[in-house]
């Protein structure tokens, strides 16, 4: 059995303080950090160390280069963004080891939770998730539109209040929109719709604004975006109003 290890890492949302213990733990031990280019960017550099970045879209390339390392002794630290095992690349990693060479199926692997952007965005808006809710990736990279439009759907006719992840980039920006028209096809009401944008970082910004009044143009790729469901309230007072769903239903 190989003495290297595998490490598969959330970095949070962006706040070096929501960077867990375990995972600066990890990076400390590490001999590679593999990730793409924006996350290994957040890794400082040092002796002994080797960073691997690598571009989007290659996350089984990535994966697989990870395990190789691992298979060779090698202390590999995969990092992604928020959580690795939401939308990231611990799902990536097993998909790499299930269609490689059995001996990988020997090595020590470990998934280290870490904040992911939902949960960041509702902390800093109130409690949007207080009640329960489901998370949607927009991307349609790995799925057809058809599934994410239907799971929109069945998501607002449950009542669900909803996270949604990859809203928009330059290749899809219209996705948003079309997600808003489905919501708006099924609960015609002014829910409301948090963008939250670069969360726990100098750049962040909080916008609340009824889903009739939502555009897809208010986001982009660092923008978190939380549909209320319709029990969601917004306290107004001084400052910032406080987003919150409460714990119970009728």
């Amino acid at each position: 059995m190989s003495a290297g290890w595998l490490a598969i890492s959330g970095l949070g949302p962006g706040g070096g303080a929501l960077v867990t213990p375990e995972v600066t733990d990890a990076l400390a031990q590490a001999t590679d950090v593999i990730g793409y280019i924006p996350y290994v960017a957040r890794v400082a550099p040092r002796p002994g160390l080797t960073l691997h970045p690598s571009d989007n879209r290659v996350e089984l390339d990535r994966a697989t280069h990870a395990l190789r390392l691992a298979a060779q002794g090698a202390r590999v630290v995969v990092v992604s963004s928020g959580d690795p095992g939401v939308f990231a690349m611990a799902a990536a990693v097993f998909e790499a080891l299930e269609a490689g060479p059995p001996a990988w199926g020997l090595l020590d692997i470990r998934v280290l939770p870490g904040i992911t952007a939902m949960l960041a965005a509702s902390a800093r808006a109130g409690a949007p998730l207080g009640h329960d809710f489901c998370a949607i990736n927009l991307s349609d990279n790995l799925k057809p539109w058809s599934l994410v439009e239907r799971r929109i759907r069945l998501a607002a006719e449950a009542d669900f209040a909803i996270a949604f992840y990859n809203p928009r980039s330059r290749a899809r920006p219209d996705d948003l929109d079309r997600a808003f028209a489905v919501l708006r096809d099924a609960c015609a009401d002014r829910r409301p719709v948090l963008f939250a944008r670069a969360v726990t970082t100098p750049e962040e910004v909080l916008r609340i604004v009824p889903l009739p009044d939502a555009r897809g143009d208010m986001a982009d790729m660092r923008t978190m975006v939380i549909v209320g469901s319709s029990r969601t309230r917004l306290i107004d007072r001084p400052g910032a109003p406080i987003l919150y769903t409460p714990r119970s239903a009728p």
